[in-house]
């Protein structure tokens, strides 16, 4: 479904990504581990148009993607839910949601997404009236998820999901990312937390220094050993 094909991109005179070629299977959850620097939230910002490509090129079902400007996005299916949740703060829960539909496209089934996205996220239901920036960490992180998929995306990209939050949080939160699979979401994880980023993934990618290391399914992922390229020992 997704394709990246010998992507180079960067900062300014900077790069950061050096001919990276990865595959992304349609209804499949791939997951993306490495350390800090290691060009993780570079390659999603490269795939969603923050960054230009200094070299390569990115395909979604065939029709590159490269060029589209972020705010395009949306028309073709992807949402990324950010790193630190990115939630609007001075407005309430539901109006965090609806901004995920604020798409023309997508406007017509705000009543019946936002039903959805309570279902998902009953705690959200409590807190519709809410202020966004009054929410814990976990509920934020939910509220974030919840907006990602406003749009209905046929491409949901997740962005270090469990950073800073409580243990029983997390686990409520890759249950949710397993329940989104498993009704054939196509997920682009990027998680620290290898062990439940390879537990819920289908496929897994290690990068290091900008480059991916490795690639293999999850099902025959060693977690030892994949520790030990991790800290490349």
């Amino acid at each position: 479904m997704l394709e990246l094909l010998n992507v180079c991109a960067g900062y300014g005179a900077i790069n950061v990504l050096w001919d990276v070629s990865l595959t992304m299977a349609r209804g499949q959850l791939t997951t993306i581990i490495g350390p800090n620097g290691a060009g993780k939230t570079t390659l999603l910002r490269a795939i969603m148009g923050l960054l230009p490509l200094t070299n390569g090129e990115i395909r979604l079902d065939g029709q590159r993607i490269d060029s589209t400007p972020a705010w395009r996005m949306s028309d073709a299916g992807v949402a990324m839910i950010p790193e630190g949740r990115m939630v609007f703060r001075d407005m309430s829960v539901e109006e965090n949601l609806i901004m995920g539909a604020f798409n023309r496209a997508h406007r017509a089934h705000v009543k019946q997404r936002l039903e959805s996205s309570y279902d998902m996220f009953p705690r959200l239901r409590e807190r519709r009236r809410q202020l966004a920036g009054s929410l814990s960490g976990g509920e934020a992180q939910m509220l974030a998820m919840a907006r990602g998929l406003m749009s209905d995306p046929r491409l949901l990209i997740v962005d270090e999901p469990s950073l800073g939050l409580a243990p029983v949080v997390v686990t409520e939160l890759f249950e949710i990312l397993k329940r989104l699979k498993q009704d054939g979401r196509t997920i682009v994880l990027v998680e620290q937390n290898t062990e439940r980023a390879v537990g819920v993934a289908d496929h897994v990618y290690l990068m290091q220094g900008g480059k991916a290391v490795l690639s293999q399914p999850a099902s025959e992922t060693d977690l030892a050993q994949l520790h030990e390229a991790y800290f490349a020992r």
